[in-house]
């Protein structure tokens, strides 16, 4: 039993950690008043430019022994940040100074963000020669997934806490920090004044587009981060198209099950990630509709969470007033 335990709880938290970085971005971009649902399509988009930057870099080295550990992490992390960043601007543009419909335009960047993905991802499968449907970046994944020298030396302690990469360290710090910057600065009370009411942040001299524009770049490069570390530490390195699954549409039920909160999203996601694998752990036998059943944990349980907050029609317990509302300012 306590070996099953000590086998689970690693895995919740590596399965957890993209569900984190995509929640935490999406409760920025909503705390804005923009209800982003291209954030699967982020993901992906963070994923599969990460893996250009690795594949680009592994490429240009004469031989693998020449590899550079921090230009191993620093190309795809840029990679990653720029695609990511380029989306954000995409969105904005579209849905802030287009004024498009922000969930027509989400659902659309998720289409193309996994049809990017896929394009580009067999693409770098074939300039590489593989005699497999798959891209393996091993050496640059190696980099990426070094933990703490001393966790292997502390037994147990070490494996639970401190036997991860530095990805998943900096998804907790990004969410305190977020929400930290959310409840106790200016910046965070201006940007809730946006999403809440526009008209009123507005006429208080707040640029509700700069904040709308802000908000919704940082929280997709924080989403971007979550597809760079499913496969550069996650999947070890491997790309294959369509193996993102449902995390990123997980990481939006998220949002809801932490009632926009990223430091109770720390503890959420790796609940997530553990549901996400519970099916795995608990004996169903050959019936798969069991196990399909289990599946379903995740979703269920955010059904759950958010009647019992509608119920209790607490204000801080809602989304922001003006989320998925275009702003028109000549209507203030």
């Amino acid at each position: 039993m306590l070996e099953a335990i000590l086998s689970f709880l690693p895995r919740a938290i590596a399965q957890g950690i993209p569900l984190l970085y995509g929640s935490t971005g999406e409760i920025i971009t909503q705390k804005s008043g923009n209800m982003n649902l291209g954030i699967p399509g982020v993901m992906y988009v963070g994923g599969i430019c990460g893996v250009i930057g690795a594949f680009l870099y592994e490429q240009s080295l004469p031989s693998p022994d020449a590899m550079n550990p921090v230009l191993a992490v620093l190309i795809p992390t840029l990679f990653c940040l720029i695609g990511s960043l380029l989306m954000g601007l995409l969105f904005c543009f579209l849905t802030v100074t287009l004024r498009a419909n922000q969930n027509v335009t989400g659902l659309a960047m998720t289409t193309f963000g996994v049809g990017f993905g896929n394009f580009f991802g067999g693409s770098l499968v074939k300039l590489s020669g593989a005699d497999m449907p798959f891209l393996a970046l091993s050496a640059t994944s190696n980099c990426f997934k070094k933990s703490l020298p001393i966790a292997d030396k502390l037994g147990v302690f070490g494996d639970l806490i401190l036997g991860y990469s530095f990805l998943v360290y900096l998804a907790i710090a990004v969410a305190l920090i977020a929400a930290y910057v959310i409840n106790r600065t200016r910046t965070g009370l201006h940007l809730r004044a946006v999403g809440e009411n526009p008209s009123t942040a507005d006429s208080a001299g707040i640029n509700v587009n700069r904040y709308k524009y802000f908000a919704t770049c940082i929280g997709c490069m924080i989403a971007g981060l979550g597809g760079l570390y499913y496969v550069m530490d996650y999947a070890s390195g491997i790309w294959a198209n369509n193996a993102f699954g449902d995390r990123g549409w997980l990481a939006i039920a998220l949002v809801i099950f932490t009632i926009w909160r990223p430091n109770v999203g720390v503890l959420a996601s790796f609940l997530f990630g553990g549901l996400y694998i519970l099916h795995m752990y608990i004996p169903s036998g050959m019936n798969l509709a069991v196990k399909e059943l289990y599946k379903m944990l995740p979703y269920v349980v955010t059904i759950i969470v958010l009647i019992i907050s509608s119920l209790r029609n607490q204000r801080d317990k809602q989304p922001p007033q003006s989320l998925g509302l275009p702003y028109f300012r000549e209507d203030r």
